[in-house]
């Protein structure tokens, strides 16, 4: 058990075609749409790790990890955020289907409360 408890990660060994399509589009489309939260990620990224840690904090392990870093198709997945978000640089953090920012966000966010109030509103507590 790491860090963050028992939280899913996507690593390496889960292909995209496993987790809903073969391409990236279909895997993080799928993935945002059956998790309640999702955190795109690198392993040694400072501020991913404050976004997990907030999260783990008003969350405990119910949220899956996507480690690019540890993934052969980790850029592709990063290219197609950028799409979907307007920005490349990660945590990208979705709750709900909905993409509520980066690591800066996702902190400050939980220490507002805010954060706490967007997990109840997605059912994720």
């Amino acid at each position: 058990m790491g860090l963050f408890g028992s939280s899913k990660t996507e690593s390496a060994n889960t292909p995209a075609s496993s987790m809903g399509g073969s391409d990236p589009k279909s895997f993080v489309d799928g993935l945002i749409k059956s998790e309640k939260v999702v955190i795109f990620s690198k392993s040694y990224c400072p501020f991913c790790k404050k976004a997990k840690a907030a999260l783990q904090q008003d969350l405990g392990s119910n949220f899956t990890v996507v480690e690019l870093d540890e993934r052969q198709d980790g850029e592709a997945i990063q290219d197609y955020l950028n799409q979907l978000t307007g920005g490349r640089s990660v945590p990208r953090v979705f709750i709900g289907g909905k993409f509520i920012g980066g690591g800066d966000d996702t902190v400050s966010k939980q220490q507002s409360g805010e954060l706490k109030k967007i997990l109840q509103q997605a059912g994720a507590l």
